[in-house]
């Protein structure tokens, strides 16, 4: 199945509102904002097909107009059937300046024998905010699928003024990788990950409280890195989709996504 998604945002006042969708089948938008009078903008990413299927091909589209707040959320975990051959997805993001965007879509779970592959594409203009995240579970652990996928291979590209900064390529073929050597998963069996960026944000600050959250969590590995924007990266490796899914959710709550200068005297805590 092809299916396209297409979502454009305009402002009025303070308010982020929703200007225009266009959906295909299976998907569909729902806005769920709570505060009307915020300047956020909360959608929902729906799905009436169970998962990905084979063949399947998706075409999404995120448009943010000047000054834009936008945090789209999805409506459960991302299953990615058996395949024969194959199945693509490509989602492009688009951020006029001031505009800041917050994605940290369910965890995807690959069956026996699926292959996906999915290119992330985000264009950055100046002053903007974006928090972006990704779990990649085993498989159906309970079922004894722990990494019997053929391939999952997802490429996140991020420009800021036409100029990329950062590239990630997170390629995972079972049949042909040690996935428990050193580098690779070392006996866990789930992954995460989340990006910040934002020139604004008190990267020192936002650090050291991330990192006093995540120390407490038990069961997980993480690291933390400084991105060549002004930002963070941040990795994580676990045993359950849901409590990895949960930090980066915790984290990016607290993560300023103001587009104005903070007071350099603000502490963050988690």
């Amino acid at each position: 199945m092809k299916a396209e998604l297409h979502i454009q945002t305009a402002r009025r006042d303070t308010r982020t509102y929703l200007k225009k969708t266009y959906v295909t089948p299976p998907f569909n938008v729902a806005d769920i904002t709570e505060d009307k009078r915020a300047n956020q903008l909360t959608l929902m990413l729906m799905s009436s097909s169970p998962g990905v299927l084979d063949g399947d091909e998706y075409q999404l589209q995120v448009d943010l107009a000047e000054g834009c707040s936008l945090e789209l959320q999805t409506q459960s975990y991302q299953r990615l059937f058996t395949m024969k051959q194959s199945a693509t997805q490509q989602m492009r993001v688009q951020m006029a300046a001031g505009s800041a965007f917050c994605f940290l879509p369910h965890p995807v779970v690959p069956h026996a024998q699926s292959s996906f592959s999915t290119v992330n594409t985000i264009h950055m203009a100046d002053g903007c905010s974006l928090i972006w995240g990704e779990v990649l579970t085993c498989g159906r652990k309970l079922n004894g699928e722990v990494f019997q996928f053929s391939n999952y291979h997802a490429i996140t590209q991020v420009f800021i003024n036409q100029r990329l900064c950062i590239r990630e390529n997170l390629l995972i073929e079972p049949a042909t990788m040690n996935l428990k050597s050193i580098g690779q998963m070392e006996g866990f069996t789930h992954q995460a990950s989340l990006l910040y960026l934002n020139e604004q944000g008190l990267v020192p600050a936002i650090r050291e409280a991330i990192t006093g959250y995540l120390s407490q969590q038990t069961g997980i590995l993480f690291g933390i890195s400084a991105t060549p924007a002004p930002g963070l990266l941040i990795r994580l490796l676990g045993q359950q989709g849901e409590q990895l899914h949960t930090c980066l959710k915790t984290v990016a709550r607290h993560l300023p996504q103001t587009t104005k200068s903070q007071p350099e005297s603000v502490a963050y805590v988690i």
